[in-house]
C-alpha cells in the first residue's frame, strides 16, 4: 500500500452477526511506513440497499439508505509514522431489515475507514462488512395460526370432443413457520371426468421482488413433494409433509426495494390446476397457547352530534334515522300564485276588518241605500269590476232599452234569486270601496 503498512478494521470479539439495537465496536489499526498529509480521517458505519435490473451487477439503478453514522479519528493535519490504533463504537437502529443478497440487488451493512488526502495524492479506504440479522415474531401477525386455504375448479377437454371437471381444494395447518418446523399440507381432489389426472405436487416458493422502475422478479423452488393421481370419477384425499430449510425472512412491510413472500404451491401436472397458499417465515416459532393478535378492523367514522328534541314520557319510541346522515329539511313552500282577478265578498265576520266603522254593529245583512229605498235602481257600470288600474268597458247608451230590474226591500225571495247575479250598488255603500277588491 507504499506508505501505509497495515490498514485493518477489527471488531471486538470477532462477531459478525448483530441484531437491530445492539452496539458494535471494534479497533482501527493503521500502520505508516512514512508520514501522511491528510484532510480527514474518518469510520463509518452504513446500511443501504441497492436494486438493478441486470443479474449480479453493482451498478445500483435504485439504492435506499437505512442508516449512516461518522466518527472522525483526527482533522486536518500529518499522520505521523508508526502503529497507531484508534477504538470505535456504534450503536445500531431499531429497525433494520435482514441482511441480503440475491442477483439483482442487496442488502448491505459495513465499517469503513477513509483517509482524505489533498489533492493530487492517494486516498486509502477500507472496509469490513457484517450481517444483521433481524428478528420476526410470528405470534405478532394477526391470524397466523389460522389455516391457509384455497379452492379452484377446472374445466378441461380431452380426446379432442370429451369435457371433464377437476375441483382441486388444498389447505396448511397453520400460516407460519421457523427454520426446522414441517409443514403439513391437506389437499382434496375430485376428478369429475373418465380421465385420470396428473400427479399432484406441493412446493415451497421463495418469491423476491426488486423494484426498480420496471420491477424484476426472482421465483425459486425452496423444497417439494409428490404424490399420485386420481383416477377418472373418484374423489381423492392427500397428506404431505415439507420441511422448512433454513431461508430468508418474510418482509412485512411494503414499500420496500426488495420484498420477500413465501408460499405453498399445490397443483396438479395434468389438467393444469393449481392453488397458492401464503404463508409467514419468521424466527420465533407460533405458541399455541398465546393468543394471537386480532386483526385490525379500519374505524367507523364518527357521528354527527345533531340536537334532537327530548320525547315526551308518553310519546311512543320512533326509530331514530342514522347519525351519519344529514338531517332531513323539510322544504320551503313556493309562494302562492297571485290570482289576475279575484272577488271578495263583503260577506265577512266583523272581526277580520276591527278597524271598519260600523264593523261592531254589522249583522251580516246589506244595509239598504236611499235609492234601494225609493224602489229604483240605475245601471252599475263594469269599470266597477275591473281588476286593473285604468283598465275601462265600453257601454252602449240605449234610451229605448229596458233598465235593470229594480232591487228593493220588497223584492221576494224568489225574485233576489233570480237576480242574484247582479251586482249590488257600491255608490253609496257605508263601506270603503277598495273592499270588493281585496
Amino acid at each position: 500500500m507504499g506508505k501505509i503498512q497495515e490498514f485493518e478494521i477489527t471488531l471486538n470479539n470477532n462477531k459478525t452477526v448483530y441484531s437491530p439495537g445492539e452496539s458494535l465496536s471494534g479497533i482501527l489499526k493503521i500502520s505508516i511506513a512514512q508520514p501522511i498529509q491528510c484532510k480527514a480521517f474518518k469510520v463509518n458505519c452504513q446500511g443501504f440497499c441497492g436494486v438493478t435490473s441486470k443479474s449480479n451487477d453493482t451498478d445500483w439503478t435504485e439504492e435506499e439508505q437505512y442508516f449512516s453514522s461518522s466518527v472522525s479519528i483526527a482533522d486536518k493535519g500529518t499522520l505521523n509514522s508508526g502503529e497507531h490504533s484508534f477504538p470505535f463504537k456504534f450503536l445500531l437502529p431499531a429497525a433494520a431489515p435482514t441482511s441480503f443478497e440475491g442477483p439483482y440487488g442487496r442488502i448491505i451493512y459495513r465499517v469503513r475507514s477513509f483517509i482524505d488526502t489533498p489533492r493530487f495524492a492517494k486516498d486509502y479506504k477500507i472496509e469490513k462488512p457484517f450481517t444483521m440479522n433481524n428478528t420476526i415474531n410470528l405470534n405478532e401477525i394477526p391470524g397466523i395460526q389460522e389455516p391457509s386455504s384455497s379452492s379452484v375448479t377446472k374445466n378441461f377437454s380431452y380426446m379432442l370432443v370429451k369435457n371433464g371437471t377437476v375441483v382441486l381444494k388444498a389447505k396448511s395447518d397453520m400460516r407460519g413457520y421457523i427454520t426446522g418446523q414441517i409443514i403439513k399440507v391437506f389437499a382434496e381432489i375430485e376428478n369429475k371426468s373418465e380421465k385420470s389426472t396428473g400427479h399432484v405436487v406441493a412446493s415451497l416458493m421463495q418469491k423476491v421482488t426488486y423494484n426498480t422502475k420496471k420491477p424484476t422478479y426472482d421465483l425459486r423452488t425452496v423444497a417439494e413433494v409428490e404424490g399420485p393421481g386420481v383416477k377418472g370419477g373418484q374423489k381423492t384425499e392427500w397428506k404431505e409433509k415439507i420441511i422448512v430449510p433454513s431461508l430468508h425472512l418474510s418482509t412485512l412491510t411494503d414499500g420496500n426495494l426488495i420484498q420477500i413472500c413465501h408460499y405453498i404451491q399445490v397443483y396438479l401436472k395434468y389438467p393444469e390446476v393449481s392453488v397458492t397458499l401464503p404463508i409467514y417465515i419468521g424466527s420465533i416459532a407460533v405458541d399455541p397457547t398465546r393468543p394471537s393478535p386480532s386483526r385490525q378492523v379500519p374505524p367507523m367514522p364518527a357521528a354527527r352530534n345533531n340536537p334532537t328534541p327530548a320525547a315526551s314520557p308518553a310519546a311512543a319510541p320512533t326509530e331514530s334515522a342514522p347519525s351519519s346522515l344529514p338531517p332531513r329539511t323539510t322544504p320551503k313552500p313556493g309562494p302562492k300564485p297571485r290570482p289576475r282577478s279575484s272577488y271578495a265578498s263583503l260577506m265577512h265576520p266583523p272581526d277580520l276588518y276591527p278597524e271598519l266603522p260600523g264593523a261592531a254593529n254589522y249583522n251580516g245583512e246589506m244595509p239598504k241605500s236611499p235609492q234601494h229605498e225609493s224602489g229604483s235602481q240605475t245601471p252599475v257600470s263594469p269599470n266597477a269590476f275591473s281588476y286593473a288600474p285604468g283598465l275601462s268597458f265600453r257601454q252602449k247608451q240605449s234610451s229605448n232599452g229596458p233598465s235593470a230590474p229594480p232591487f228593493t226591500s220588497s223584492t221576494s225571495p224568489q225574485d233576489r234569486r233570480s237576480s242574484a247575479s247582479l251586482p249590488p250598488n257600491y255608490r253609496s255603500s257605508p263601506y270603503p270601496h277598495g273592499m270588493a277588491w281585496l
